[in-house]
């Protein structure tokens, strides 16, 4: 399968990368990174050196891939856990999801692409009753992440209308090689190399929609993923 990988050397595309090769998929890996481009292409990845804000190169380097699946990764976080740093960050975050989504979505569709995964958060539900299903509200009205969760919601709302097979990965807290975790922390938790499994999964499998990807700790209730997409909370690499 032809794939466009957009965040192929971010924390999740490291974990990905490998299991997406192992597979026999062709890979076309996006990053902003002359020096990441050589690492994916010593790992078999065709490397697309593009900006997510620069539409039109996008779009080059997506037509030039072919893919029949786009997967999106893309955050803009700092890769060392600093408190003051962090929040920050969010505006930097909410814009990728909103107008990198945007371009992303134009670019998969100009190549022809059939499917788009993308990654969301599973820790933006309005307080009520746990484990929190998909079809639970998000809390749009208040709250520290209220920025990041709105601009999560935006990006999911342009997924799921886009046209194409759109499958949403609502992800727990990350821990795990390359995050800033090394155990579980806030619920719902989830391991790095367990959010890699679960985009390889949804590649071929699921009907569009949005599915709680996350650790079986009881902040989200994961059966869904399980049942439709084959998900183990337990995968390691």
């Amino acid at each position: 399968m032809r794939i466009f990988l957009a965040g192929a050397s971010g924390a999740i595309g490291r974990r990905l990368v490998p299991l997406l090769i192992a597979a026999g998929h062709d890979v076309t890996g996006m990053t902003r990174s002359a020096e990441a481009a050589r690492g994916l292409e010593a790992a078999g990845v065709h490397p697309a050196i593009v900006d997510v804000y620069d539409a039109a190169a996008l779009q080059r380097a997506s037509i030039a891939a072919r893919p029949e699946v786009v997967i999106h990764q893309l955050t803009d976080l700092p890769q060392i856990y600093d408190a003051k740093e962090v929040p920050a960050a969010y505006p930097r975050n909410a814009r990728i999801r909103i107008e990198g989504t945007r371009n992303l979505i134009a670019a998969a569709k100009a190549a022809g692409a059939r499917r788009f995964i993308v990654q969301s958060i599973a820790f933006a539900y309005a307080p009520g009753h746990e484990p929190h299903v998909e079809e639970d509200l998000l809390n749009l009205a208040d709250g520290p992440r209220l920025k990041t969760v709105r601009g999560a919601a935006e990006m999911e709302r342009q997924v799921l209308t886009s046209g194409m097979e759109g499958i949403v990965l609502r992800y727990g807290f990350f821990y795990g090689p390359g995050t800033w975790h090394d155990e579980p922390g806030p619920k719902p938790s989830l391991h790095i190399d367990a959010a890699a499994q679960a985009a390889a999964l949804a590649l071929a499998r699921g009907a569009p929609g949005i599915y709680n990807i996350a650790d079986d700790d009881g902040a989200v209730s994961i059966e869904k993923a399980r049942r439709v997409l084959g998900f183990d909370p337990a995968f390691r690499d």
